[in-house]
């Protein structure tokens, strides 16, 4: 008994600690690198002190160092999640589970996930094991169009989750921002330029400003952190679905060109697809929403992605309302069917290395994050993925996963109850369930 708990101590501190970084040769892969191009055979990963040192085709290996034949699988970037609240959330419906919002307190922008985010909450493991090895974690609102900063989080099985604090602010417009202002648009609007002219007036004297006045929409602390934003130092993602919405939001780029806009959703963004690409704004999309669920979102289309894409806009996917704080796996799914659409008459979706660069580098690129993580480029972060089979058809699996050149375990909570009823032994199962 006691070696078992010394056993199982050993076990849980492994986990504790992220665990050291190997050198790994991957070799005789179908070689995705993630930045667009289509998979080549015979390729070769190398990874060493958790980066890639080389990928591609003819990469020699070096010597004593550990090798996995890929035996001909594809081998790839790991999947980076473009918009999620994994981590945050456990359970929607118990608050003491779901820390994706505020609640009933002072601050909005300045709030930041970093603190909340649960390394051992279950999706985290369940979305590892499906190759995702990193997302981007946002806050959800509550009584003002700013819900706070998000965070880039990695999806290792150990405790020092957060790759990037406060790395973007999130904001609601449209539908959700007018509610969060009182009802409509313009006052969301109204709030916006006021908030940016409160920023302004911190920057010229943080020590006078003046918080506490009956008149004041920000807090100090509010303030303090969408100075950042106003001084393009850190992106502004904004949740915007309705066409006329974006251009609202273009224009006030143009107003202030320092601010980095990214369009969250922008389910009718194909409808103003050039104007976009023409202002540089990034979008991450969701990716196949189709029906009208909204009155923003009347001019849904299966082709937005494709179109806007052809129409030069950065482009990648993303899940928010589509129960974003744990099915980032579904991302697999979506980019697959985008490749479909392109054999679908009329419609528009992206050739395949396009569609799988949606859910690796774009949205890396996204958050100003390209030269760190979602390719197989030398220098990024030594997240890869051997799969058994093209990883954007549904009944693909991951084989391997290793984040930031660790090799990590795919066992979750999935596994462990198919496992328990696929093969039940006596006594394992509750009560109920033996006969």
């Amino acid at each position: 008994m006691k070696k078992q708990l010394l056993l199982a101590a050993t076990a849980a501190l492994a986990f504790a600690f992220p665990a050291t970084a190997q050198t790994v040769a991957i070799t005789n892969a179908k070689l995705v690198i993630g930045d667009g191009g289509q998979p080549v055979d015979g390729g070769t990963v190398v990874i060493r002190d958790g980066r890639v040192v080389a990928a591609g085709p003819g990469v020699a290996v070096p010597a004593g160092i550990r090798v996995i034949d890929a035996g001909g699988k594809w081998v790839s970037p790991g999947i980076f999640a473009g918009f999620t609240r994994m981590g945050i959330v456990e359970v929607d419906g118990v608050d003491q589970t779901n820390d994706s919002g505020p609640g009933n307190v002072g601050f909005h922008a300045a709030i930041d996930v970093t603190p909340a985010v649960n390394p051992k909450s279950t999706p985290i493991a369940i979305n590892r094991a499906e190759g995702i090895t990193r997302a981007v974690v946002a806050p959800d609102n509550s009584g003002s169009i700013f819900a706070g900063q998000g965070a880039i989080i990695d999806l290792g099985a150990d405790m020092d989750a957060v790759s990037k604090p406060r790395a973007f602010q999130f904001m609601e417009w449209g539908e959700s921002g007018a509610r969060a202002a009182g009802g409509s648009r313009p006052a969301a609007y109204a709030a916006l330029k006021n908030v940016l002219f409160e920023i302004r007036d911190y920057i010229r004297a943080p020590a006078s400003f003046n918080d506490r006045s009956k008149d004041a929409f920000l807090t100090r602390a509010d303030a303090e952190a969408l100075v950042p934003v106003l001084q393009g130092r850190t992106p502004l993602l904004v949740h915007v679905e309705r066409a006329s919405d974006m251009l609202v939001l273009l224009q006030l780029k143009k107003e202030i060109p320092t601010l980095k806009l990214v369009f969250v959703g922008a389910t009718e963004g194909w409808t103003v697809a050039p104007q976009i690409a023409a202002a540089g704004v990034p979008v991450i999309a969701t990716a196949l929403t189709d029906l009208p669920e909204s009155f923003e979102q009347l001019a849904a289309s299966q082709s937005n992605i494709g179109r806007m894409a052809a129409a030069g806009v950065t482009v990648a996917i993303g899940t928010i309302n589509q129960d974003e704080s744990r099915q980032a796996r579904w991302e697999k799914q979506y980019a697959g069917n985008l490749v479909a659409l392109t054999k679908v008459p009329g419609a528009t979706g992206l050739d395949w290395g396009a569609a799988f660069a949606a859910i690796t580098s774009k949205p890396a690129e996204v958050l100003g994050m390209g030269g760190e993580f979602g390719s197989l480029k030398p220098g990024r972060r030594g997240d890869v993925v051997i799969w058994d089979g093209d990883p954007l058809e549904i009944g693909t699996s991951a084989v391997n996963v290793f984040i930031d050149g660790v090799e990590q375990p795919l066992e979750n909570r999935w596994t462990r109850l198919r496992q328990r009823y696929l093969d039940p032994k006596e006594g394992a199962l509750p009560k109920a369930y033996q006969r």
